[in-house]
């Protein structure tokens, strides 16, 4: 049997602009861990164009500043949608977007194997002519590391 902390989160569900408001500054998660593939680098490398060695090439990364591949930062900010819906659901309105992103920072890294997790605050809820801009702090950790590998503020459009 897995240990408690590896078994599905669930997620928050907020089902209107007055529970997620009161939630702002509690911290969510984390989620599930995800092990971090080769396959996974790889893919994104063909995806993005972005094939530098430091990620692609086991060999030569093992012998490189971290002792493996690691995972493009970029990579670990695409996870963040999957991570969501681990963390949380705000269904008050018609839908959510993606507006955007204020700050991002890569502190750390996520070598080809780690798992990793990721949590969640809500930061901010401000007003937008379609609806409500939503602040929210991500952070992505790496299993046996002081320093996440990904610290990120999204911004998510509620349209009303």
């Amino acid at each position: 049997m897995n240990p408690p902390e590896d078994r599905a989160r669930i997620a928050r569900h907020f089902t209107s602009v007055k529970a997620i408001e009161d939630a702002i500054g509690e911290s969510m998660g984390p989620t599930d861990w995800l092990t971090i593939a080769q396959s996974r680098i790889d893919s994104f490398a063909e995806a993005s164009g972005d094939d530098q060695w430091i990620h692609v090439d086991p060999e030569r990364a093992r012998r490189g500043p971290f002792g493996a591949a690691i995972a493009h930062g970029y990579l670990l900010l695409s996870l963040i949608p999957l991570f969501t819906s681990q963390l949380y659901t705000a269904n008050t309105g018609s839908l959510r977007l993606n507006y955007g992103l204020n700050r991002v920072r890569f502190p750390g890294v996520a070598r080809v194997e780690d798992r990793i997790r990721a949590r969640a605050v809500f930061e901010a809820l401000r007003p937008h002519p379609l609806g409500l801009l939503l602040s929210t702090t991500y952070t992505i950790e790496a299993e046996g590391s002081d320093t996440p590998a990904c610290v990120a503020e999204g911004v998510s459009l509620l349209v009303t």
